[in-house]
């Protein structure tokens, strides 16, 4: 680890051991935040830890509201950190939810899709995956999606504790291999686990890296 890096690693374990707190939520573009900060999004399939993720990334335990209900956020929902504000952290709806109408999922869609083209301040995102499953075919259309709004997005392979550590080497690169197939994705895949705290501190870093773009 270069001396550069932790010394990122070390601002970012204290810009979110600091004041990180929740702005709005937004269920139609016209409720967004005006766009005066740098911005930082998370998306990802329906149960794919992504509030853990927050909390985790956040040292609370309940900043983002976890859920078993699969599409349970169907709203964007802003986080802002720092005091004075640096960035902002939004928190979009899961994708991938089976059981809901037409209707909402073109809702998520439109919502989404807007926010992504549109959104001036927006940064980067972080695409979860879960490391159990790989990227799956929902996956792979966010990931064409966020290609076609041209927003640089981080590959993040969550819960990835609960494989053993030969089947999550094999996601892993399998993982790096589709990311390379996708011009607005990194190469590097995060490896995280919200539970065992694993990957946290360089994930922070790079939200932290990414924000001063």
């Amino acid at each position: 680890m270069s001396e550069e890096f932790e010394e990122l690693t070390e601002r970012a374990r204290k810009l979110f051991a600091g004041p990180v707190t929740f702005l709005k939520s937004a269920p139609a573009l016209k409720f967004l935040p005006d766009p005066d900060v740098p911005e930082i999004a998370f998306c990802g399939r329906s149960n794919v830890g992504k509030s853990s993720l927050l909390n985790a990334l956040t040292g609370r335990k309940a900043i983002a509201r976890t859920s078993v209900t699969p599409g349970r956020t169907q709203e964007l929902n802003f986080f802002e950190v720092g005091e004075p504000l640096l960035f902002r952290l939004v928190d979009m709806p899961g994708y991938g939810f089976a059981k809901a109408p037409p209707a909402v999922v073109e809702k998520w869609r439109r919502l989404v899709r807007d926010f992504l083209r549109g959104r001036v301040v927006l940064k980067r995102t972080l695409l979860l995956v879960d490391a159990r499953h790989g990227v799956k075919a929902v996956d792979a259309e966010m990931m064409k999606m966020l290609d076609e709004a041209a927003v640089g997005y981080r590959i993040v392979l969550t819960k990835a504790d609960k494989i053993k550590a030969t089947e999550l080497e094999k996601v892993h690169a399998e993982t790096v291999a589709e990311a390379r197939k996708h011009p607005a994705a990194f190469p590097e895949v995060h490896i995280t686990s919200s539970e065992k705290g694993m990957g946290i501190a360089e994930l922070r870093a790079a939200v932290l890296a990414d924000s001063e773009i």
